[in-house]
């Protein structure tokens, strides 16, 4: 079971869940994972995904945005789910006793991620890299709407993970957007997936693709992370 916890932004709170390593090849590192804009941490895909990471032996902090954490339906502005998200890195960092911290999140969780990746306090923040599922590259239907000025400013390694029928942004839409970035960038492609990286609806076939994008997911951070710890020490 996930410890519970209780994280302040500002004079208010919210509540964030830790799923503790308990398999696999230790990764040493934690991977803060935000939710997306119409579902809380407590939602089947996001315990799913925890729980699966931390099988796999990275430690997983999930938490609420304060508008879900309130019950709310509509997402607050985009310089609060920052606040929210910058202060549930902090809670990470100190309450799993990591300075640096792998952060990302489905949809727009992973997109107010990048938004932090991209900061000029980035590395202050101890970011590590980032993990992005179905990453909302522009609204659906408006392919000119492009949420991506923001990642030529990233210097951390990224993971994308995308559907291949993602309405949101599809895979060679993104390739479009990424090839030019300076950072290390990893564009993993779910065949046949889409929004939610499921090839259909059938329960079988959504978690055997969960599980195997689990091991992906938890293979990247293990290596990311040996990569920079093997840089510090030299």
């Amino acid at each position: 079971m996930p410890e519970r916890l209780t994280f302040s932004i500002g004079e208010r709170t919210s509540s964030a869940l830790a799923y503790h390593a308990s398999g696999g090849a230790r990764a040493k590192a934690t991977l803060v994972l935000a939710h997306g804009a119409g579902a809380p941490q407590q939602s089947s895909f996001m315990v799913g995904f925890a729980n699966g990471l931390a099988d796999r032996g990275v430690d997983v902090l999930t938490f609420n945005f304060l508008y879900t954490e309130q019950r709310r339906r509509v997402p607050d502005r985009t310089d609060a789910l920052e606040a929210c998200y910058r202060a549930a890195i902090e809670a990470a960092r100190a309450h799993l006793g990591r300075d640096e911290v792998f952060i990302g999140g489905k949809s727009m969780g992973g997109r107010i991620a990048t938004h932090l990746a991209a900061a000029d306090d980035a590395g202050a923040l101890g970011i590590a890299g980032v993990v992005l599922l179905g990453y909302p590259l522009h609204p659906p239907g408006k392919p000119d709407q492009l949420r991506a000025a923001h990642l030529s400013r990233i210097r951390v390694p990224m993971l994308f993970v995308q559907g291949e029928r993602d309405p949101f942004g599809t895979p060679d839409e993104l390739r479009r957007v990424l090839e030019p970035l300076s950072s290390q960038v990893t564009l993993h492609v779910v065949e046949k997936g889409d929004h939610s990286l499921a090839p259909s609806r059938q329960a079988t076939a959504i978690a055997s693709k969960y599980g195997a994008l689990q091991d992906v997911i938890a293979t990247w951070v293990r290596d990311v992370n040996m990569d920079s710890i093997a840089f510090r020490v030299d």
